[in-house]
């Protein structure tokens, strides 16, 4: 599940998930900015950083393409690593990158064999054999078609890719179920169904290559649609005293900043 602070990451896990999505996408809204590259890489470690430190699950980083070219990728892995990310997701995009889901906007790729030399230079960085690195194709986003995207997909399995990643804004699961069929490589099969809800956990199954499922921005999707809910009551009824009911009460949040710690604290060296 996607995340964007300490306290998203936290619900995440309560929630059952088995891992965190820090999002590039989700932390630009959170700072209202467009998913431009906008937000650097010191802001998002430092997001990736704080939230380690509140939930226990493994955190997969959004890390764009890169932060540049192959010389900014051996630095990006080693302070994604020190952050505590367990796994990066890197983009064949050029930089900056437009956000995959805009409706207008350039979708660059870059040369395979210059996104090859990022992969490789990612693996070469990684301290921890278990660091999972991710190649993520934009070929279906550029509307490159099926052919290159499995072409793309092939060599950055060649370069070492752990996993690889399909992308597709298509409403419907198609042409990301066409990809997975086609696919004849080694390596396991990443998707991110945000533009095709349709695609729930039995269809995913049933391809059997598929084995990770990032839902990419829906924490900030369901806090805005919350926030707007509340904030318009509010104004609407003049009062907060028809939304008391509806929203977590102060108790719930004192236990998700861990307030029963400092109580103990107080009790053990205050005197």
């Amino acid at each position: 599940m996607a995340a964007h602070s300490p306290l998203s990451a936290k619900l995440a896990e309560e929630a059952g998930f088995d891992g965190i999505w820090a999002s590039g996408f989700e932390l630009s809204a959170l700072y209202g900015m467009p998913d431009l590259s906008f937000v650097s890489m010191t802001q998002h470690l430092d997001m990736v950083r704080a939230m380690s430190g509140s939930a226990h699950l493994p955190i997969v980083a959004d890390i764009d393409t890169g932060y540049g070219n192959a010389i900014n990728v051996t630095h990006a892995i080693a302070e994604y690593e020190r952050a505590g990310a367990a796994a990066v997701v890197i983009e064949d995009k050029t930089f900056p990158k437009v956000s995959s889901l805009a409706s207008t906007g350039r979708q660059e790729l870059v040369r395979i064999e210059e996104f090859q030399g990022k992969i490789a230079a990612a693996l070469a960085s990684r301290r921890d054999p278990n660091f999972v690195v991710i190649a993520r194709t934009e070929a279906l986003i550029a509307g490159l078609g099926e052919a290159e995207a499995l072409r793309r997909a092939a060599a950055y399995e060649a370069a070492g890719a752990d996993m690889i990643l399909i992308h597709s804004k298509q409403k419907t699961p198609d042409e990301v179920e066409s990809f997975v069929r086609a696919w004849s490589g080694d390596v396991p099969i990443v998707i991110v169904p945000t533009a095709y809800p349709e695609m729930n956990e039995s269809r995913i199954s049933a391809l059997r290559k598929i084995r990770m499922v990032i839902y990419g921005n829906h924490a900030i999707r369901a806090s805005v649609t919350a926030m707007k809910d509340i904030f318009t009551r509010i104004r609407r009824d003049g009062g907060i005293h028809t939304v008391n009911e509806n929203i977590v009460s102060v108790e719930e949040i004192f236990r998700l900043q861990g307030m029963d710690r400092v109580k103990i604290v107080e009790k053990q060296f205050l005197r």
